[in-house]
């Protein structure tokens, strides 16, 4: 995998799929390019985990505001 801040420099006009494919294509044939890892299931499981838990955060916390507006009125 390819990050795409070293794919565009080599991005050419409008970006639609074909540019996008084509730059790839090039960044692809640089060999001192670094590539991202894959993330392992054990990652993305706890990535999903801290953005459950994040969400919950920021409606608890909105939930909290609410009725504190609801109790100043």
């Amino acid at each position: 995998i390819i990050p795409a801040i070293y794919v565009k420099p080599f991005n050419k006009g409008q970006k639609n799929d074909y540019n996008d494919a084509e730059a790839i294509a090039e960044a692809s044939l640089r060999p001192n390019l670094r590539t991202v890892t894959e993330k392992s299931q054990d990652q993305l499981d706890l990535q999903a985990l801290h953005r459950v838990r994040a969400r919950l955060v920021s409606r608890r916390t909105a939930t909290i505001n609410q009725i504190r507006a609801f109790l100043i009125e």
